[in-house]
């Protein structure tokens, strides 16, 4: 049986929302939906893969369609199979989209690379009849761990939400089943976000911990000074607090904060992952490394990240990857992850599990769907299907 891809598809859709973080508002958030159509079909409906990228970087439907998967559509299919000539090979397809591509400039490329590729992947598994946390602990000779521990993002900023509102909503994910809540700072002055903390951590008492991201929002001193007080309190994490690529910053904070931190969310090519480690005085005995496949550059990308952590003396467990999608749920369950970022309320019908999934002491089982799973979870699958089928 020789695989073809008959079409690629883009929509860019609204994921619009009047949160706001330290850095950005979400009011005019996009995100492109991508459908790659093969000619294999599976139970009488034909295979289609699909893939989106995640929340905090727009739509990236000008070079989706103009340029990577015009590269694809325009190859000789045979170069896109593998050996056997009897399914797509992810690394050459990844390869054809980036020909004639300079290194560096990891930007808003990454992206729409990453969102091909995760419909990619979504594909071969599906062809193979396998989920894909199975398809990749096969290929890579890891025990597939199905029970993967998520935590619950939230505790944005948004008019009006006060001090009540945002017990509230950390008090429904403590409910729902989480152990570990996140709550945004940076976006107030720094006595108003330690009113937020400690209402917060007054709120889920020792029934779950709380981790803190401030979106790169600050300077050296800044950061410096809300470490002097949040090493105050037992948090589980302090994100991000400086730009991403400010490896200096991050490396002289760890001075002030003996505490975990992440960060790498915002960072887009394994070249980027190994300037942090070399740069940023990460600490692999408790730190915490958030690299996000479907930003940067996908799943064929981000193994040449684990190469670059593992080479630097990290395990993958310290992985808990940015974005709240089931790519990342999948590659954590694969590939021997820490966890995964969860949105339990935000960024619908993309964030969340699929509906059979529930969370509990901090955990989800995956559910044996073909593919990533996204034909689990109904409102996001009729969205998918919209475009291709």
């Amino acid at each position: 049986m020789s695989v073809r891809i008959l079409d690629i598809r883009e929509v860019t859709q609204p994921i619009a929302s009047s949160i706001r973080n330290a850095y950005i508002d979400f009011s005019k958030m996009t995100t492109s939906l991508v459908a790659v159509v093969t000619d294999v079909v599976r139970d009488g409906r034909r295979v289609v893969g699909y893939g989106f990228n995640s929340n905090g970087r727009y739509g990236q439907g000008g070079l989706i369609r103009e340029r990577f998967a015009l590269r694809i559509l325009e190859a000789d299919p045979t170069s896109l199979l593998n050996d056997a000539g009897d399914t797509l090979d992810p690394d050459r397809v990844w390869q054809t989209m980036m020909r004639n591509e300079k290194p560096g400039g990891h930007g808003e490329r990454s992206v729409a690379v990453g969102t091909i590729d995760m419909a990619i992947w979504d594909a071969v598994a599906k062809i193979a009849g396998t989920p894909l946390f199975r398809l990749l602990a096969g290929r890579h000779g890891v025990e597939p761990d199905p029970r993967v521990f998520v935590y619950a993002a939230g505790g944005y900023y948004y008019p009006g939400k006060d001090l009540g509102a945002l017990r509230q909503e950390m008090r429904s994910h403590v409910d729902r089943g989480y152990t570990v809540v996140k709550m945004k700072i940076g976006g107030a002055p720094i006595d108003e976000d330690r009113r937020r903390l400690e209402a917060v951590l007054e709120e889920i008492g020792d029934e779950a911990q709380l981790a803190v991201d401030a979106n790169g929002r600050f300077d050296l001193e800044t950061a410096i000074a809300y470490a002097k007080m949040l090493r105050q309190y037992p948090l589980f994490w302090y994100e991000e607090a400086g730009d991403p690529l400010d490896y200096a910053l991050q490396a002289a904070l760890a001075e002030y904060y003996p505490a975990p931190m992440a960060t790498g969310e915002n960072l887009f090519s394994h070249q980027d992952a190994r300037n942090l480690l070399r740069y940023g005085g990460m600490r692999a005995d408790r730190d915490w490394l958030q690299f996000d496949c479907a930003l940067s550059y996908g799943l064929c990308e981000y193994l040449r990240t684990l190469e670059v952590i593992r080479a630097a003396g990290w395990s993958p467990r310290r992985c808990i990857p940015h974005g709240g999608h089931q790519m990342s749920l999948n590659i954590a369950a694969g590939l021997g992850l820490g966890g995964n970022e969860s949105y339990p309320d935000l960024f619908q019908p993309y964030g969340g599990f699929p509906d059979s999934v529930r969370v509990e002491d901090g955990y989800v089982q995956m559910p044996d769907l073909p593919g990533i799973g996204f034909e689990g979870k109904s409102d996001l699958i009729r969205a998918m299907r919209d475009v291709a089928e």
